[in-house]
């Protein structure tokens, strides 16, 4: 393959030393953080009026292309040079630098820098890489007095971490020249995070933590939302299950593990940090509200406040829902074997759809606290709303698959599948359902576009290695009977040969004595008395 020359780039495009020629980091976008609705909200909000920004590193393309829009001057560092031109020719105003971090050597610093995807792609293959604070340093010094900088970090230590089985650091990817986990200045928590910040010459101005995971974040919580209990309605959502990866664990469980024990900052899949700098004594920053938190829920994004959450834009605020998720009470209850339980929750969820239930929940939309359920941030329901039996089969139909899918016990026969399990539910509800309610409830949920998870999921390890033990278990059962049969077996063996020899030692003693003189003269003697006993009895009668 022929390397690209400097006389085929575009001219916005600035060759600044240590460019990689034949490599792209977009690709295949492979462990490139995908940021969604959350971060750019985040970023809209950052972005001055009247300054300069930079873009350090790859970043998803919808990012770059808002970021270009909205920014009065823009530049990009990628040390990639097929990125670089491919970028510099779909933004021909847009300034493009491409090379090492450590020899961008700008004209004058940004008002905001960005660096969501961290600094690991700020090195190149030509050089060593420099260590994680070094990185930071040449980074901050591009933020001009008064400046701001977002800075994304991955955890090493991230729930994520504890849930995959093949972690994208593991994969020997072609990237991967310089081993991750032996930088010592890399920061291990918050604290070191922030400590590393305030040694570049930077003041944290808010830590968000990313969840559910650091490849396509969805929600943002900042520090001190964090710092309160959350309530389950906010946090049960965030840890859904992405299908295309190996799992070791239910992200659910675990996620919900974290969120309990107020360890959301530290194990946070990745950290995005707003720093400044501090302004010259004549200037002052430019104020920006940044949010305590911003949550994506399929289409929706809403922002978390002091007293609830509210839709944007515009939407209006609404407090957030006290209580426990449905899907947890009944997967508790489940693993209880709790049938009572289940069955009055069931009854009083088909009462509460009867008397006028949101159609589009779920169980895992929905909380309950006691006396009464309400739905988290609900989406918008059918135009022709059906039956609240339908309804309920719907609900029911989703809760059984997601129980199944996830490996969690059962009070049921394990054999049942899905649509069976859903109208055992149905009957315990006191609604019973048939066959067609079930396709109407199916076909329901494919019309409010929230599919639930199927079974065609890989399981996780910890499912597998459960499947495992179980089969282990029975086969140990069945290996066991099958020696105890065999040595019963053995046994009776044994014995029918012990008494077919004692049969034949019998019969040689029995052919021995008919061999004797004293048995053949009794058989001869006896033979006229019995004559004569026959000839008196036909005398006599």
């Amino acid at each position: 393959m022929k390397a690209p020359t400097s006389e085929e780039a575009p001219g916005n495009v600035r060759l600044i030393g240590g460019e990689m020629l034949l490599w792209s980091d977009l690709a295949a976008m492979g462990g490139v953080t995908e940021w969604r609705g959350a971060a750019l909200e985040l970023i809209r909000r950052t972005i001055p009026e009247d300054g300069r920004v930079l873009l350090v590193g790859p970043h998803p393309r919808t990012l770059v292309d808002d970021v270009v829009a909205r920014a009065p001057s823009a530049a990009v560092l990628l040390r990639s040079y097929p990125d670089a031109c491919a970028l510099g020719a779909r933004h021909p105003e847009l300034e493009v630098f491409c090379g090492r971090l450590e020899l961008l050597d700008a004209e004058e610093p940004y008002d905001l820098v960005l660096a969501m995807d961290g600094l690991l792609r700020t090195h190149s293959a030509e050089a060593p890489a420099a260590a994680w604070n070094e990185s930071l340093g040449a980074l901050a010094d591009l933020v001009a007095p008064g400046g701001r900088l977002v800075l994304g970090v991955r955890n090493d230590l991230g729930v994520d971490r504890f849930i995959e089985a093949r972690p994208a650091d593991r994969e020997c990817a072609d990237d991967q020249w310089a081993p991750h986990g032996f930088d010592p200045s890399y920061p291990s928590g918050p604290e070191a995070l922030d400590l590393g910040l305030e040694a570049a010459g930077l003041s944290l101005q808010r830590c968000y933590a990313a969840y559910p995971d650091r490849r396509a974040p969805r929600s943002l919580l900042s520090r001190e939302a964090l710092a309160f209990e959350l309530p389950e309605a906010l946090t049960f959502p965030l840890s859904a299950r992405d299908g295309d990866r190996m799992l070791v664990a239910d992200p659910l469980r675990l996620t919900r593990l974290v969120f309990r024990h107020r360890l959301g900052e530290e194990l946070a899949p990745l950290w995005l940090v707003v720093a400044t700098r501090t302004p010259r004594p004549d200037g002052r920053p430019r104020p920006v509200e940044l949010p305590l938190g911003l949550i994506e829920e399929g289409p929706a994004l809403y922002e978390l406040t002091a007293a609830g959450t509210r839709c944007l834009p515009g939407g209006q605020e609404r407090p957030i829902p006290a209580g426990r998720v449905v899907e947890e009470i009944l997967v508790e209850a489940c693993a209880r074997e709790d049938v009572r339980t289940v069955r009055e929750l069931l009854g009083r969820l088909a009462e509460w759809l009867e008397s006028g239930g949101d159609v589009s929940a779920a169980t895992d939309s929905l909380v309950y606290d006691g006396e009464r359920f309400a739905a988290v941030n609900p989406p918008a329901g059918p135009a022709v709303p059906p039956g609240p039996r339908v309804v309920l089969c719907r609900i029911l139909w989703r809760f059984a698959v997601r129980l199944l899918a996830a490996g969690h016990h059962h009070p049921w026969p394990w054999p049942l599948e899905a649509d069976q399990l859903t109208l055992t539910l149905c009957g315990m509800a006191g609604r019973p359902c048939d066959a067609g309610d079930l396709d109407r409830a199916r076909k329901l949920d494919a019309e409010l576009g929230q599919p639930a998870e199927l079974a065609e999921h890989a399981p996780t390890y910890r499912d597998l290695l459960a499947a495992r033990d179980r089969l282990a278990d029975q086969l140990t059962a069945a290996l066991a009977r099958v020696s105890r049969l065999e040595t019963k077996l053995s046994y009776r063996e044994r014995e029918l040969v012990r008494a077919k020899a004692k049969l034949r030692r019998t019969q040689r003693k029995a052919t021995a004595y008919r061999r004797t003189l004293g048995y053949r003269l009794s058989r001869r003697l006896a033979r006229p008395r019995k004559v004569a006993r026959r000839v008196i009895r036909l005398l006599s009668g």
